[in-house]
């Protein structure tokens, strides 16, 4: 179980401090599909940094099952068994898609091991397991390597940072798929989703809304929708919230 207590991040801009997050509690149980929504400016990503480790609070802390991981770096919020999936993949010039599976999985996976992820996520293993994670990948197809990645990985807690961003709608749609299937996969895990996409929003357990760095108003999915769905993004709708 992840919680965040009282927490509140603030940067330098302009040699003025602007809040992102203001004094946020939110707890992920274990077994859940979190996805946090609200309008582009409103500390998301910020949020899915915080619970990385990417970046620190300047007030509040973070437990893992119990354990205050606040002052925890990266690297070592990865070993406890934090994965996070950035909203523009990584290119890794020189590192072949079947390495960066082993690296991930933190073992030496044999090749049909790798290429089953690969398969997951709707990719001829054939055509992948030995390309270089470079530019002459699209968008769509990095997308979809990262989550095998994360696939391999197993980890505790999975952080998606708008998965959405720079897909196809055919690679897309494979996401949900993909979403759908990890979901009900779920067991001693939690996954947490930015994302103001209704078909993301529509197999969430719970959803969170973050405007202006406060969170406004969390529940199940069932309750929440209501007043998400029937506009264009789920941003219009924050303010229906307040």
């Amino acid at each position: 179980m992840l919680e965040l207590k009282n927490i509140s991040f603030s940067v330098d801009a302009e040699g003025e401090k602007k809040e992102i997050i203001h004094n946020l509690n939110l707890v992920v149980e274990d077994r859940k599909l979190i996805v946090i929504t609200g309008p582009n400016g409103g500390g998301k990503s910020s949020l899915a940094k915080l619970i990385a480790g990417i970046e620190k609070p300047t007030a509040g802390r973070i437990f893992l099952d119990g354990k205050d991981i606040t002052d925890a770096t990266v690297t070592e919020r990865a070993q406890m068994g934090i994965g996070f999936a950035f909203q523009q993949p990584v290119r890794f010039k020189g590192i072949q898609v079947l390495t960066l599976l082993r690296i991930a999985a933190g073992k030496t996976l044999s090749v049909s091991e790798a290429c089953s992820y690969l398969s997951e996520v709707g990719l001829c293993a054939r055509d992948y397991i030995h390309r270089e994670v470079n530019a002459s990948l699209s968008g769509g197809e990095l997308k979809r390597i990262e989550i095998a990645t994360v696939m391999a990985r197993h980890s505790r807690l999975t952080v998606f940072d708008e998965p959405e961003a720079g897909i196809d709608l055919w690679s897309f749609q494979n996401l949900i798929r993909i979403f759908e299937s990890m979901r009900s996969n779920i067991q001693d895990s939690a996954m947490i989703i930015i994302s103001h996409q209704e078909r993301i929003l529509k197999i969430a357990d719970e959803i969170a809304v973050l405007a202006e760095g406060r969170l406004e108003r969390c529940g199940p999915r069932d309750e929440m929708l209501p007043a998400l769905i029937g506009t264009e993004s789920a941003q219009d709708a924050c303010s229906r919230l307040k």
